[in-house]
């Protein structure tokens, strides 16, 4: 097992990292509002205090890389370059959404950059993320895969047969597990027997740990790793982590103690990244004004998926049913 500690990072490149985690957070505080309004169909789980794991590993892949994600999958939708305006124009269920309105939150997808989609079915995104990866080496292509899970899926078998095929074929597969303590309303302590670090060995796999709150940990881990998947060599990075919110917005919390959740703040992703950027000399004025633009960013975005067109059943109903006359 391989510890990996934050490393010195410039300050345009931790300026871009924050950029990022700042636009994740303020969509989805947004999406929060909208939800509670009625905006929003259906439910939505939110990511925020994990903002540092999406960021983090994007900042180590390319366009041409994919990625499979969960059911708390916004952070690394907007983390894989996913179009505002279509992102916001999805969830509020608009036909021009990036899925016309028909994925939302659980299933926002756009395979032009990589994104292979959310998923609201426990580790469901694993087998996707492997048959990219399948065809990323059956194709000669240089690109990687990555399956985002959390460690409510250590108990999936699904985990244990990708980590199994992925070393036997050696696929350009990265596994990240957000380990963020919780699997739905318990602790992941009290339903999971086993420790990821001792797992992934057990499949031949490399496995690293990391401080899941530390933007630039976590980008020095995953590009460390991504250098070894596109090698040939899949590996396994699990990013420690916290749930802030609950398991589905409007969840109350009520089995959590309320001092464990104050005490979150003093490990926000947010505020572990302003206090580096502090020290590098970055003033406060220039976080309020990338504040600014990206809440600009963000109500322009919801301001045109108002403004959009409801879905069109008919169009909806060609996607799932074949003519008559054509059978």
């Amino acid at each position: 097992m391989t510890v990996m500690h934050a490393t010195a990072s410039g300050e345009n490149h931790l300026l871009g990292l924050y950029a990022d985690m700042l636009l994740i957070r303020r969509a989805e505080e947004r999406l929060s509002a909208l939800f509670a309004d009625g905006e929003v169909p259906g439910f939505i789980h939110l990511s925020i205090g994990q903002e540092a794991v999406p960021v983090g590993v994007m900042s180590g892949l390319t366009v041409d890389d994919s990625i499979a994600s969960t059911h708390r999958g916004h952070g690394h939708a907007l983390a894989k370059g996913l179009p505002l305006e279509g992102f916001f124009a999805e969830l509020l269920a608009r036909d021009e959404g990036l899925c016309r309105g028909r994925g939302g939150s659980m299933h926002v997808a756009d395979l032009s950059i990589g994104m292979l989609g959310a998923n609201g079915i426990v580790g469901a995104g694993l087998s996707l993320a492997l048959g990219s990866a399948l065809a990323h080496k059956r194709l000669g292509r240089k690109a990687v895969a990555v399956a985002f899970f959390g460690d409510g899926a250590l108990g999936e078998g699904l985990l244990h047969e990708c980590l199994n095929l992925a070393s036997l074929w050696r696929l350009p597969l990265l596994f990240v597990c957000e380990n963020n303590g919780w699997s739905e309303f318990l602790p992941s302590a009290k339903q999971i027997a086993f420790k990821l670090a001792d797992l992934a060995p057990a499949y031949g796999i490399p496995y690293m740990t990391v401080d899941g709150n530390d933007v630039v940990a976590v980008s020095t881990a995953a590009t460390s790793a991504v250098a070894g998947v596109r090698a040939g060599t899949p590996a396994v990075l699990e990013c420690v982590t916290a749930r802030v919110r609950g398991h589905y917005e409007g969840d109350a919390q009520k089995y959590r103690d309320p001092a464990e959740i104050k005490a979150l703040g003093e490990r926000d992703p947010l505020r572990i990244a302003a206090a580096r950027l502090a020290r590098l000399g970055v003033s406060d004025d220039r976080l309020q004004d990338l504040l600014t633009e990206v809440d600009r960013r963000i109500e322009a975005a919801i301001g045109a998926a108002r403004a959009g067109s409801d879905p069109d059943f008919t169009a909806a109903r060609d996607d799932v049913y074949t003519p008559a006359e054509e059978q």
